[in-house]
């Protein structure tokens, strides 16, 4: 049965509401109370742009740009480390996604947070003064829609394993220091979240700009230092092979010396997040 909110969104949609047109392109990509089609969700979207929605009309000229309209990209794969599993996948966006993503973000961003491992509360760490802004599903384009069910191909996992995703920004001197992005189930405060959602097992980066010095993702445990040009993806197993939380992916966002960094964060977990 269709929840209130979604009802009213057709309501909406059918009386001619360009933005809740584009957002019902959203609804039919995933198949939120109805069955998945690509296609259904770009005649929506393009119905929306035909209405004056100019999100719509600049979600599929990015859309188009970046191959996602059309046969699949083939993604290209260059192993960094294998054991812990580190991964570079150059070229993985193109660079209208890349702005894309920044356009969505400049100006929305706000400090970082992380899980309290005491409490399991969101809540500010003194090792990371980035900012960053999430996009869960009321926030999604069709844009972040196509980006997502590429990374969930390239890691192979179903797109319902993927958290909201967020982009980070890193102005000089900011940083996210060392880290795990496991959630360690034995700290009070983060076993309740395993136990509820599961397990943190991969994490997919995605660097969006050029034009700043430093910056790098730091693995200082394992000697793998990586700093990828516009559209490169990096993605790294947090757990090892029998699941369990892996020590030696310690990581850290290292702060740029000089202009800003963008970055989209993907984590994935082992059974649905969303």
């Amino acid at each position: 049965m269709a929840s209130p909110q979604l009802i009213a969104l057709h309501q909406r949609a059918n009386a001619g509401d360009p933005e809740a047109v584009a957002f019902t392109a959203v609804v039919a990509a995933l198949g939120v109370g109805e069955r998945p089609s690509w296609s259904r969700a770009l005649d929506r979207l393009k119905r929306a742009a035909k209405l004056g929605s100019a999100s719509a009309e600049g979600q599929l000229a990015v859309l188009e740009a970046s191959g996602f309209i059309g046969p699949p990209r083939p993604i290209k794969e260059h192993r960094l480390l294998a054991d812990p599993r580190i991964t570079s996948l150059p070229g993985f966006l193109p660079a209208p996604a890349c702005e894309w993503l920044v356009g969505r973000a400049a100006g929305h961003t706000r400090l970082a947070e992380t899980y309290d491992p005491k409490t399991g509360e969101r809540h500010v760490d003194p090792e990371r003064n980035n900012s960053a802004i999430g996009f869960a599903f009321p926030a999604f384009d069709l844009v972040i829609v196509a980006i997502r069910a590429r990374i969930a191909t390239a890691i192979g996992a179903p797109v319902q394993r993927l958290e909201p995703a967020q982009v980070l920004h890193y102005a000089p001197g900011q940083q996210f220091g060392r880290h795990h992005d496991f959630l360690d189930p034995d700290l009070p405060g983060l076993a309740a979240e395993v136990a509820s959602r599961g397990q943190r097992v991969a994490t997919f980066l995605i660097y969006l700009n050029s034009g700043f010095e430093g910056g790098e993702t730091d693995f200082p445990l394992v000697g793998v230092t990586y700093k990828g040009e516009p559209g490169d993806g990096l993605t790294f197993a947090n757990v090892d092979r029998a699941g369990g939380p892996d020590r030696r992916t310690l990581h850290a966002g290292l702060p740029p010396r000089s202009g800003e960094k963008w970055l989209f964060s993907q984590w994935i977990r082992n059974r649905t997040a969303i």
